[in-house]
């Protein structure tokens, strides 16, 4: 699974638009609709600011998932997982060849 990721905006700018969305979600009739409203101001797409409110609530417990500390503690612990493996596999194919050059050695006079 790859994830396409943008830094186009700040993490100042996201801050803030999600500081809006929460300070003036009662201005508007729903949060998607402030979410929408806002969205249009600072220039990014509505589901993109979503995803910002929304990882924001976890961060702020408001809401079940994992926190952005937690997502990024995963990942470390994801990739080293997959250096291990990779580690693992080399090392089990370098003990088979030493063991079958070894058992080579043995049978020839």
């Amino acid at each position: 699974m790859t994830k396409k990721t943008s830094n186009r905006f700040s993490p100042e700018v996201r801050q803030r638009a999600v500081r809006m969305v929460l300070d003036h979600g009662g201005d508007h009739a729903s949060q998607w609709s402030a979410i929408g409203s806002i969205a249009a101001k600072i220039g990014c797409t509505a589901e993109t600011l979503r995803k910002w409110v929304r990882q924001a609530e976890r961060d702020q417990g408001l809401r079940a998932g994992p926190t952005t500390a937690e997502q990024e503690r995963i990942k470390t612990l994801e990739r080293e997982n997959r250096e291990l493996r990779q580690a693992n596999e080399i090392l089990r194919k370098a003990s088979a060849y030493f063991a079958a050059a070894e058992l080579d050695r043995r049978s020839k006079p």
